[in-house]
């Protein structure tokens, strides 16, 4: 068997120390020219820096029927106040999912108008179909300081305009005829009553210009917003409104929206999506309000019109964020806006974006669960 001699083994040991020694024992980094140095070992953190989340913007005013931040102030305009007809056959309305509140309230035969109110009409596009006044509604759009648009009205509705000196576009007794158009499709499947539309460009085009279009100084909607849900309250997912026997109103809760979704049944019939009929899309708000008040038939009306109580006080209910709030309203006269109140008198914030406003009967048979 083939040995290695030890004497070579010993003198091959001794030339592999010396070489390292002259390294420098291969860790250093050399100053000889021309050698390559070895980079310093990283320290061991992460390369990458958490995110930090988009900071809010802050907008220097807002919305007044919203409470949105806005970039611009719209609070010194008035509102337009549009009436809007709610028979079935009518169906759909156009223009509603853009409205900032949405109120509604019964009429004769168990039928409701709906009433859209909206801070700035640019941009808001077709609007219909337009029906008659109702005094009570008069009476609102008066405390918001806005122009009322309608196409006829009741003697009370005729009665209040005269007497309480309400700005108004009447598309059946007013000068108004560029202002609108009959729908030949619905005029054709519904009547002609129920056929007129006008669109905001319109409104706008040809505003008369005697209308004060401006707030008069000191004018404010006392409306508080907030993003904090208010303490206490109870979960609803559904509130369920009758008005009559005609209609009644469902607003369920969609918690991955924020928002109420609404159907209606109208006449009898099954429960129907609220539906814009400009966009097809289902309407939605933020909060839902039902304020008790009294209602009657007009004494020695033969039409069967209604009387509604929109002054004084109340109790009510403000849905917001899934949770029900009991709540009461108070309006001293037809020149203020309602207010909403807790249960120790503080205003109760609604929540930031649309509204949708029930005024019912005492007796209303509300429910929720």
């Amino acid at each position: 068997m083939n040995k290695r001699p030890w004497g070579i083994l010993f003198l091959t040991g001794l030339l592999v120390l010396s070489l390292t020694a002259c390294s420098g024992g291969g860790s250093s980094a050399s100053s000889e020219p021309g050698s390559v140095s070895e980079p310093p070992e990283e320290p061991a953190v992460s390369a990458i820096a958490p995110v930090e989340p988009e900071p809010e913007p802050v907008y220097p005013y807002a919305h007044p029927l919203t409470g949105e931040g806005m970039d611009t102030d719209i609070s010194g305009k008035r509102p337009i106040a549009v009436m809007f007809n709610n028979l079935k056959k009518a169906l759909p309305q156009v223009g509603v999912s853009n409205a900032d509140v949405l109120y509604e309230m019964v009429a004769e035969g168990g039928i409701t108008r709906i009433m859209g109110l909206y801070q700035d009409l640019e941009g808001v596009g077709d609007l219909g179909s337009i029906r008659s006044a109702r005094d009570y509604y008069v009476n609102l759009a008066l405390g918001h300081d806005a122009i009322y648009i309608h196409a006829g009205g009741s003697p009370q509705a005729y009665d209040a305009f005269d007497s309480w000196g309400v700005t108004h576009i009447d598309f059946v007794n007013g000068p108004y005829d560029k202002m609108y158009w009959r729908d030949p499709e619905r005029r054709k499947s519904a009547g002609l009553e129920h056929s007129l539309l006008t669109s905001s460009k319109l409104i706008l085009e040809q505003m008369p210009s005697r209308f004060r279009l401006d707030h008069e100084e000191g004018f404010a909607v006392p409306w508080t917003f907030s993003k904090e849900v208010p303490e206490g309250g109870e979960e609803v997912i559904r509130l369920t409104v009758p008005f009559s026997t005609y209609k009644t109103g469902y607003f369920t809760y969609d918690a991955s929206q924020s928002q109420y979704l609404i159907n209606q049944s109208l006449d009898g019939s099954d429960p129907i999506p609220y539906v814009d009929g400009a966009t097809e899309e289902r309407a939605a708000v933020r909060n839902v309000l039902v304020l008790y008040t009294d209602v009657s038939r007009v004494k020695g009306d033969d039409k069967g019109r209604m009387s509604v109580r929109t002054t004084g006080e109340g109790e009510g209910l403000l849905l917001r964020d899934g949770r029900l709030f009991e709540i009461t309203w108070q309006r001293d006269k037809r020149t203020d806006c309602l207010t909403f109140l807790d249960k120790t008198g503080h205003p109760v914030p609604l929540a930031i974006g649309r509204s949708y406003i029930n005024i019912v009967g005492t007796s209303a048979n509300v429910t929720w669960e």
